[in-house]
């Protein structure tokens, strides 16, 4: 399925010169982690109040999901290519993913009452779309990121949320079908990825 996943190895090569650069810095995977973390909060809490300040806070999210994501890829590639693979990054990296992202998506229930229970659904089917991610690598040692819905898919879709409401465009009226679709394919992703681990299981079960 397309996902902005696909895009990542493209991603990563134009952030290798900040990578040498932080390495330089002794900074270590796990502090990239936790930066990632820390800037989710505040673009949780200036995307809450983004409708009582100003509009132009709205940019939060375009520009803060594009550097989360960035931290996000930056951690692994510290970790992987510099020796910091540890198990308790790799739980500080999973669990920070999922608080950071439900941190993120809350205030739009305070936006889109209407869609109360679609998007209640889709932060609960966010956190069980990771947790299949998860299990993939407990179960085959693979972690997986299949789209249409992943992480990077919804930070994108957020982030263009934010540029649209940046431009005073009122969603309220469409938002049930929005995120209606969104819940859609987070359980096509999440289906994907419990069947691609299966799979793999499976093979890797069958006698020679």
């Amino acid at each position: 399925m397309i996902s902005v996943y696909s895009i990542k190895p493209q991603f990563q090569r134009v952030l290798t010169p900040i990578l040498e650069l932080l390495h330089r810095a002794n900074v270590t995977a796990n502090q990239i982690t936790l930066w990632a973390c820390i800037l989710s909060l505040v673009i949780g809490i200036l995307f809450w109040f983004a409708g009582d300040v100003g509009t132009w806070l709205y940019l939060c999210l375009p520009v803060g999901l594009l550097i989360r994501m960035a931290l996000n890829a930056l951690d692994g590639m510290m970790a992987r290519r510099y020796n910091q693979i540890t198990r308790k990054g790799e739980l500080l990296n999973e669990l920070g993913d999922v608080v950071s992202d439900t941190i993120i998506y809350f205030p739009l229930l305070k936006y889109h009452p209407e869609s109360l229970y679609f998007i209640v659904a889709f932060i609960a089917l966010s956190i069980i779309n990771e947790y299949a991610g998860v299990m993939g690598k407990v179960l085959s040692a693979e972690r997986r990121y299949d789209g249409p819905m992943g992480k990077s898919d919804r930070a994108f879709v957020l982030g263009l949320y934010g540029v649209v409401c940046l431009f005073g465009v009122n969603l309220s009226g469409c938002s049930v079908y929005i995120f209606g679709v969104i819940d859609l394919l987070l359980v096509v992703s999440t289906w994907i990825r419990i069947k691609k681990t299966l799979k793999v299981t499976r093979s890797s079960q069958t006698p020679e």
